[in-house]
């Protein structure tokens, strides 16, 4: 595999013992590449531009421009960069800003080494990634709300393949894996995801999770 092949990554870090150690992790993976490191919130930003990363794992509390503001600048500038959002903090304000802003992915710095490898392939082939823990707060959140006028849709209304691909959303899985799962191409994954958000008026994968826990597509 080339250079130009891998997956071009920044890491955005204040911390030089982080930075460091998520580089040692991904120089072992075949198709990743460190194409630079940036240790506060405006270097983000120049590096961003001046790089052309495939991929930024940004950390949210940096000095000079915190992570939020230079994921906003980045995307508006670069919408192609695809960011995942890798921090200590799981509070749900957090998470929320970041994906409003444009963040592709949220995951928790206690998270395995093998979740943070899968979550850069998954957003670098356009898909959105959650650590568990935040979905457990969406869970949590879902909960304690009541039920939105989305979740009362009818998911009869759904076709046989759309409710599976919802469930196995719902479930965590990823479109590569519902792909395999289903002997489907992603792309064809991809618009079933596409059409069940606008059947059932739901904007994100958390709102397709909370509505199938609403109707008992899958239980907690």
């Amino acid at each position: 595999m080339t250079m130009s092949q891998k997956i071009g990554i920044l890491i955005a870090d204040d911390h030089t013992l982080m930075r460091n150690g998520i580089r040692a992790l991904l120089e072992d993976e075949p198709d990743m590449s460190i194409v630079g490191e940036a240790n506060d919130g405006r270097e983000a930003v120049r590096l961003a531009a001046q790089l052309k990363p495939n991929v930024i794992l940004m950390d949210i509390a940096m000095p000079l421009l915190n992570g939020l503001e230079a994921t906003r600048q980045i995307k508006r500038e670069h919408p192609e960069i695809n960011i995942l959002v890798l921090t200590m903090y799981d509070h749900e304000e957090y998470f929320r800003q970041m994906l409003e802003v444009g963040a592709a992915g949220y995951i928790i710095k206690r998270a395995a080494a093998s979740e943070l490898v899968a979550a850069i392939r998954a957003v670098h082939n356009g898909e959105a990634v959650l650590s568990p823990a935040i979905t457990r707060l969406l869970l949590e959140d879902y909960l304690n709300r009541e039920v939105s006028a989305g979740e009362e849709n009818d998911p009869n209304a759904l076709s046989a393949r759309e409710r599976e691909v919802l469930q196995l959303i719902a479930e965590g899985k990823t479109s590569r894996e519902i792909a395999e799962l289903l002997n489907l191409s992603v792309k064809t994954v991809q618009s079933h995801r596409t059409n069940l958000m606008q059947k059932l008026d739901l904007h994100d994968r958390g709102d397709l999770i909370k509505y199938a826990i609403q109707k008992k597509i899958i239980e907690l």
